[in-house]
């Protein structure tokens, strides 16, 4: 991979995965930028890149503002557009602020490159839970879509304004539909990210893993390594302009042993099945497991860290650092 004196701009970049992602294109030797509102309930924490400050850009503002958005796409070769309102349960209980983030801040940044950098390769960060409840099992991109909330709805919109601005004005564009993406730097406050941060934090913390229903959902998980080098895979090829890709893995768990799994790596702790909170039970989608033949083929991409290790990588990282995430 090549991103030598590459100009690079990342969304949500003192984020979870864009902290990561910028890692790993300084040591590249590109110029990155880092955007980010730090809006305490999203996922900015400058713990993150606390080693990278010297090496890169970092740029506090809110994809929401137009203005800010026109000036910093000029003159990137790449955007990685990671920043988005990833709650379920906010999306349902404040939906306006969902809409602004994942759908009209989309269109803002996709109507800045087309303005001022119609040269510029954008890849976006979009999500499984477009696809809502899975009709049939592993879900390829040709499944259907039915979003079962608001989040879902607001981020197909997002991905499609990208797709649309590819076919029409031919920036170039694409989408990566990330399945559970997990490892250091995900948010552990509470589930608002990924309810693998609130297990870790509850092990950490000494108190049981709460797994919900009866614990027998299946799902797969991506390391963050795996995740950034999919996002790198994407931006590189020209194959990928105009196209939508899910992530995924061959390792299928379900919840319960899932939590089993972690107490297992952390060598203490327990988990308990408890009832659904109503306002996560209307919106749960069962079972979901991705394909990810279409990016395996084209790009060559597949998923290198095991489970079992990422959870270890995980648990090690936040028993150093959990008092910089709480």
């Amino acid at each position: 991979m090549n991103f030598d004196n590459k100009k690079i701009l990342i969304t949500g970049g003192i984020g979870f995965i864009g902290s990561h992602l910028a890692r790993r294109l300084v040591d590249m030797g590109a110029y990155v930028t880092l955007v980010d509102s730090l809006i305490p309930s999203y996922g900015g924490n400058l713990f993150n890149v606390h080693d990278l400050k010297d090496r890169l850009t970092i740029n506090i503002s809110d994809v929401r503002d137009p203005f800010a958005m026109a000036h910093l796409v000029q003159g990137q070769h790449y955007l990685f557009n990671l920043a988005g309102q990833t709650s379920h349960v906010d999306s349902m209980t404040d939906p306006f602020t969902d809409l602004e983030i994942n759908a009209r801040a989309q269109l803002s940044i996709l109507e800045a490159c087309r303005k001022h950098n119609t040269d510029i390769k954008i890849i976006f960060a979009s999500t499984r839970q477009l696809y809502g409840k899975p009709q049939y099992l592993p879900v390829d991109e040709q499944h259907p879509i039915v979003p079962v909330d608001i989040n879902g709805v607001n981020k197909l919109a997002g991905e499609w304004y990208h797709l649309l601005y590819h076919n029409v004005y031919g920036i170039r564009t694409c989408a990566l539909r990330l399945t559970n993406t997990y490892g250091p730097g995900m948010r552990v406050k509470d589930a608002r990210q990924t309810f693998v941060g609130i297990w870790i934090r509850n092990l950490i913390e000494g108190k049981p893993i709460q797994v919900f229903g009866d614990g027998l959902q299946k799902r797969d998980f991506n390391y963050v390594d795996d995740a950034v080098d999919a996002l790198l895979m994407a931006a590189l090829s020209p194959q990928a302009d105009g196209q939508i890709f899910n992530t995924g893995s061959h390792e299928v768990i379900n919840l319960r042993d899932l939590a089993a799994l972690m107490v297992a790596a952390y060598g203490r702790g327990g988990y308990e099945i408890v009832p659904f909170p109503p306002e996560r039970k209307v919106i749960d989608i069962g079972d979901y497991y991705s394909n990810y033949n279409k990016m395996q083929q084209i790009l060559g991409w597949q998923p290198k860290i095991d489970l079992h290790e990422g959870l270890k990588r995980s648990l090690a990282y936040y028993v150093e650092h959990l008092k910089k995430y709480i």
